[in-house]
């Protein structure tokens, strides 16, 4: 619940801070000179790009949340217990020696996107983020597909 309500006032923040960055934008444009004019197009401009980008994140992150839901409903969460080092994160070696399972899971029902998304807690777990995101998207992506 609390993550909810941190979306919520960021995205609140993020409204306040277009706006100001729009109406700056604008006035700056009305301004003689080059400088200005782009300084208006760049608070224009980018601002809108970091607020898609946000949103995309956003998405994926509710999308993502969903589905981790939903196998979790299911009881098709991977029950392996990795060691943790001292700084609480997951002993990357213990991890390595399970992906294996996972990547298996996958090459053996590639259109299942419970075994994406496990295979995406492996790669997480891993350290390998890039592809804990890749194998997230396409596990969302296949979920989408299978409705």
């Amino acid at each position: 619940m609390t993550t909810r309500i941190g979306v919520v006032v960021m995205a609140a923040l993020l409204a306040l801070y277009l706006v100001f960055a729009i109406r700056y934008g604008v006035l700056m444009l009305g301004l003689d000179g080059v400088v200005p004019v782009a300084i208006g197009i760049a608070l224009l401009v980018l601002p809108l790009l970091a607020a898609g980008t946000i949103v995309a994140e956003v998405v994926f992150g509710v999308r993502a949340e969903r589905l981790a839901r939903r196998l979790e409903a299911e009881d098709a969460v991977p029950s392996d217990e990795l060691p943790a080092v001292a700084s609480g994160r997951i002993d990357r070696a213990a991890a390595l020696a399970v992906f294996p399972t996972y990547q298996q899971a996958v090459e053996a029902e590639p259109g299942d996107w419970r075994a994406w998304y496990r295979l995406a807690l492996a790669y997480d777990a891993s350290g390998d983020r890039r592809r804990a995101r890749w194998a997230t998207r396409t596990a969302i992506r296949l979920e989408r597909d299978a409705r």
